[in-house]
Formats: C-alpha cells, structure tokens, sequence
C-alpha cells in the first residue's frame, strides 16, 4: 500500500522525490523510467548500496522496493496511479490487452524460461548476478513464482504478499529437474485455472495484493510483463554471461501489449558488471523483506 498524506500540496511537492531501488528489480526499473518519461527529476537511491536507505525506509514504515517518497509521503512503485500522484501529474493509464491475451502472454513465457532453464549448465546454476545477490537459479525460479502467487490468490484467496514473491527457493528444491518441474507444474496449474474460470472470473474486482488498490485485471497483468521482465533477463544472461544462444528467444512482438520497461537490466547498471556476491541471498542475508 500508499501514504498519499499530503501527496500533491505545496509543501509536499517542495520537498525532494526519492526513489529507493535496487539492481535487476522489474518494478524498479519501470518506476524510475516511468518518472523520467514524465521528465519528473528525482533522487536515486540503490539500497544495496546505500546505508541510510533502508534506516529511511524504516523511518517509513515499509521494508521493500520500489518506493517513490516525499518525505514521509511514499508510494509502491508498482501502482503508477499512486506514484504520479506523490510525484506531482495525473496518471493517464494504458490500455490493457483482455484477460484471455494475458493469459496466452503468461503461458508463452512460462514455456519460454523452461527451455532456457535446461540450458543453462548445472555447475552454473548457482552463480549470481551483477548488482544483486540474486543467482541463475533464482531468476528462473522467480519466473516460475510470479504466476504461481497470482494462483494462490485467485484460486484460494492466499495473501499476496511481498514475501511471497521472494526468489529464495525451498530447502527440498535442490536439482535441476525440481526447478523444471515446478515450472511445468505451475504452468499446468495456470492452464487448468483459465479453463476451468477464466471466462467466468470478474477480473474488475479488487486486487487484494500489498502494493495497493488495484483491480485483479490489473494483477493478472503485472504477473504477465513482471515474469516477461525476468525471462528477458535471462535471454540475456544466456547471451551475455553463458554465451549460449536462447533456444526459441522470444523478441519484443511477442510481449507486444504487456507494459514491460524500455531497458532489460537496468537504466543505471551495465550486466557486464561482475557477480554482485559470492553466494546468493537467503531469509536471514536479504536486506528487502
């Protein structure tokens, strides 16, 4: 959720925007390109990087990225509505493609990042990212997740959570094989679901997610572009750090609609930067809740 307290008053919008973020974060990336494609100025602030960030955070009352702030006025990034609102513009909205054209988006995808998990070689699997602690094995499986939260919450009316979409896999999913099928079966799940109620779910009902009032089309639609983010991330990845060319690598056609950012990593750091850590984080290393 927002603090939209003062959000647009004088005061408020004399005081200096900051958006808090880090590396490799789809919803961080977006919120910084959304404000700079509105030509609105503001303080970046890497959380990873910076030591005071996450005592300002606090001081906030919120432990997750992105944030957009005005003193103690903030917004979750993920709700641009809220965001242009601390910023200081009205919010003009998209069209959105209809549930069913989601849907097709999510399962391609999924599709996608199986064939290029079982690309990337198994000794491999473990090494991490530039910028984040965050590795292979993770990415992939924070593809798989995304619209694994979407099902829990639709399906059986589960909190979706911050937490929840964390990329930190379970102790029991140790190999290969686990990753891939977990993705199969999520992909599975996700098929069975619209068959079973897609055409009879009221996707203008509320969302019902941490990051604010939205409308479950809405959410539908953040899981879509937010494991298509990802899944660019990893075509990447197998380009840049493996070189091994994406079996079938999906290109912008076939994301057209889904409101994906202009860059795949990050407008501020290069992937060609080394491995932020040696070792990826875990529930007692990571600094975002």
């Amino acid at each position: 959720m927002s603090n939209l307290e003062n959000a647009g008053t004088p005061e408020n919008l004399a005081l200096p925007l900051k958006v808090y973020w880090q590396p490799g974060c789809s919803s961080c990336l977006k919120t910084k390109e959304f404000l700079l494609d509105h030509g609105i100025p503001f303080e970046s602030v890497n959380v990873l990087e910076d030591d005071e960030a996450f005592t300002e955070l606090q001081a906030l009352g919120v432990r997750m990225v992105p944030i957009a702030a005005r003193g103690t006025t903030w917004a979750n990034g993920a709700v641009f509505r809220d965001v242009a609102e601390v910023a200081g513009f009205e919010y003009e909205g998209h069209t959105m493609l209809t549930p069913e054209e989601m849907k097709d988006k999510v399962l391609m995808i999924l599709d996608a990042a199986g064939r290029y998990l079982a690309q990337i070689p198994d000794d491999q699997l473990d090494d991490i990212l530039p910028g984040r602690p965050r590795s292979y094995r993770q990415l992939v499986y924070h593809v798989f997740d995304v619209p694994k939260v979407f099902l829990d919450r639709v399906e059986h009316d589960a909190p979706y959570t911050y937490e929840a979409l964390k990329s930190i896999l379970p102790d029991e999913m140790k190999t290969k094989d686990d990753l891939m099928a977990y993705g199969r079966g999520n992909r599975e799940r996700f098929a069975a679901w619209w068959d079973r109620d897609g055409a009879t779910t009221d996707f203008k009902q509320p969302g019902k997610v941490y990051y604010g009032e939205v409308s479950l089309h809405e959410v539908l639609e953040r899981t879509g572009w937010h494991s298509g983010q990802h899944t660019r991330q990893i075509i990447l990845m197998l380009r840049e750090k493996l070189g091994i060319e994406p079996d079938g690598p999906l290109v912008d056609a076939d994301f057209a609609g889904l409101p994906l950012p202009k860059n795949v990593w990050d407008n501020e750091r290069s992937f060609d930067e080394q491995s932020y850590t040696d070792t990826a984080e875990t529930w007692e290393t990571a600094k975002t809740a």
